[in-house]
């Protein structure tokens, strides 16, 4: 496993390294969630190596000031959510400042500044882990940036809210096909717009916001399952003892009657895998809907890669799905209106300085 571990960083760190060498980026910043993965207690030492490995990256020798927070107090359970968030500033970058919840105020950013631990003492960064009664599972969302904590970006006399947040998965594949939205979606739903509830709050002077992390938003997976079952005979198991579904069962109607489509609670099998992968999943992105919701106050870029999750565990088959879950577009960037139209005005600017000429 620990060999697997290497290899597995080898490759991330040069994949990172060659991104930040085609894209100069002058300002980093990386989220992280399930620091330690899901065998976190025996792991964590593998993760703090990785977060050293980035630190020390010969890419990373012009980022002259670095905040790393890295959560790994897992013996505190109430308060324990396995996030970290690493921001590197360019040496080029001038006044950079976050801001401090002790003294209410931004102080300058310099050196190297790396908490590792429950990081509730750390007057940079806020963290929140939700209740339990925001079902069904315990999810957990820290918080960087000036209105809940981290860094704010005043280089260009503009502040920035970085948020890095994790919400809840979908238990059961087969709850997930009991009903459009599911369960699950409106449970992350009530999460979401409690943390975009947090960043606005009234205490602190709105600024444009960044929330990028695994916020675990899947397909409707009903509608899916409607659609890619629409020639299949389907076939509901149930279990013996009760009147609970155990695995749903969708065959082609032709006399090979092979299996399209196979549901458990974890296990979700489909026939055609290159209906997520070919352009990207583009044909099954109308069922991505769970954002639509926020739109009022939120938005993105255009999905041009094919959805994150679930990819397989084994490094040497880093294209392939894994049949537990139907893939989905988990990880994302989302921004307030505000923060996307920064990027598209820098964006612009750009492109008025670096002109094409055609002969």
């Amino acid at each position: 496993m620990a060999h697997d571990c290497g290899r597995l960083t080898a490759c991330l760190m040069s994949v990172f390294s060659q991104t930040v060498q085609s894209h100069k980026p002058r300002f980093i910043a990386l989220h992280f969630q399930e620091v330690g993965g899901k065998d976190y207690m025996v792991n964590m030492g593998h993760a703090e190596n990785f977060f050293c490995n980035i630190e020390s990256n010969e890419e990373m020798r012009d980022f002259d000031r670095v905040c790393t927070y890295v959560d790994n107090h897992f013996k505190n359970v109430d308060s324990f959510t396995a996030l970290g968030s690493m921001y590197f500033i360019h040496k080029s970058l001038k006044n950079i400042y976050q801001y401090d919840f002790n003294v209410k105020d931004f102080k300058a950013v310099s050196g190297q500044n790396k908490y590792v631990g429950s990081l509730d003492e750390v007057t940079t960064v806020e963290k929140e882990k939700f209740l339990k009664n925001f079902w069904p599972d315990v999810s957990v969302c820290v918080w960087a940036g000036r209105g809940q904590g981290g860094l704010g970006c005043v280089g260009t006399n503009g502040g920035l809210d970085l948020v890095n947040v994790h919400l809840f998965h979908d238990a059961s594949n087969l709850i997930a096909c009991n009903a459009s939205p599911s369960i699950y979606s409106d449970n992350r739903q009530k999460a979401l717009r409690y943390v975009i509830n947090r960043i606005s709050d009234s205490s602190y002077t709105p600024l444009p916001f960044f929330l990028f992390g695994d916020f675990n938003f899947r397909l409707d997976t009903l509608s899916l399952v409607q659609n890619l079952s629409t020639s299949a005979v389907v076939q509901t198991v149930k279990k013996d003892s009760s009147n609970e579904v155990e695995k749903i069962i969708c065959e082609q109607k032709d006399n090979d009657h092979k299996v399209l489509l196979h549901i458990e609670t974890k296990i979700f099998a489909y026939l055609h895998q290159a209906v997520f992968t070919e352009d990207n999943g583009r044909a099954i992105l109308k069922y991505d809907k769970e954002i639509s919701a926020f739109h009022d106050v939120i938005t993105e870029e255009d999905i041009l890669f094919p959805p994150s999750y679930p990819y397989c565990e084994d490094y040497t088959k880093p294209t392939q799905y894994m049949n537990t879950r139907c893939p989905s577009w988990c990880d994302r960037i989302l921004m307030s209106h505000t923060a996307q139209d920064i990027i598209h005005r820098v964006s612009h600017l750009a492109t008025l300085c670096h002109p094409h000429f055609m002969d």
